[in-house]
């Protein structure tokens, strides 16, 4: 396999998804593999995906307090800087 040109970016997103700049080839844990022609594939960091390995966007869906409750104003510690916008 020839060397890429560049290295490839991985962009860590807090509370969420790896972003794996594409195309890519994963090799799961079972020996698997799995191929994505996308630009950019978004790899699931929590495992509530039904579409593992890649992210479905399962980490936004989650019960919060409501704003009236004790603490409220205040995201969980693994919601992401735009999870923890959209609930202010």
């Amino acid at each position: 396999m020839a060397a890429p040109s560049r290295p490839t970016r991985v962009t860590m997103t807090e509370g969420g998804p790896f972003l794996v700049e594409g195309p890519v080839e994963l090799e799961l844990p079972d020996g698997t593999t799995v191929t994505s022609e996308r630009p950019v594939v978004a790899l699931c960091a929590c495992r509530r995906t039904k579409r593992y390995p890649f992210c479905d966007t399962s980490h936004r869906r989650k019960v919060r307090p409501a704003k009236d409750q004790a603490g409220a104003g205040t995201a969980s510690s693994d919601d992401s800087p735009a999870d923890q916008a959209a609930t202010s």
